[in-house]
């Protein structure tokens, strides 16, 4: 993943590569959270050699920490509000990847209101051509579609523009 983007985007992977390492049973508490969060690189790109991790600018990285804090924060709302979404996929079902990215996405959608919900697609959309596989980006694509138009349509969450 490139700067391509911008700081938003790099804010939006620290805070996904953050959120990853929920997915795996460790016992996590903000407190810990918070420590993983100061001390992870604030963007690693895999073609970069080790020590080369970027900084983000202290506005990112208050966004990235916005977000790890609403997901961890909302985790069982947002993984009810998937399995809604996501016909025929139950939430164990749904590879750590992509699940983590649809956390993301929803959270920002339900409770960032300034920014579209095309953008927090687009943007998930991304994060899955990036760490998942082939099929990824479709399939976060389909869930957050249809997420976008419960939300539009005042079915679920706050009404928001696409």
């Amino acid at each position: 993943m490139s700067k391509k983007g911008g700081a938003r985007r790099l804010a939006r992977l620290k805070a996904f590569q953050t959120l990853y390492g929920l997915t795996f049973p460790t016992g996590h508490s903000l407190e810990g959270l918070e420590k993983l969060f100061a001390v992870s690189p604030a963007f690693v790109d895999p073609e970069q050699l080790p020590g080369e991790a970027e900084e983000l600018a202290e506005k990112d990285r208050a966004f990235a920490w916005e977000l790890v804090r609403g997901v961890y924060s909302s985790m069982a709302d947002l993984d009810e509000a998937i399995g809604s979404f996501s016909q025929h996929w139950k939430i164990s079902r749904i590879a750590r990847i992509e699940l983590t990215i649809l956390r993301l996405a929803l959270y920002e959608m339900l409770h960032m209101p300034d920014i579209p919900l095309k953008v927090s697609i687009n943007e998930a959309v991304e994060l899955a051509k990036e760490f998942g596989d082939g099929n990824s980006p479709n399939f976060v694509n389909g869930i957050l579609d249809a997420a976008a138009r419960a939300v539009q349509q005042g079915q679920f969450g706050p009404v928001k523009a696409i």
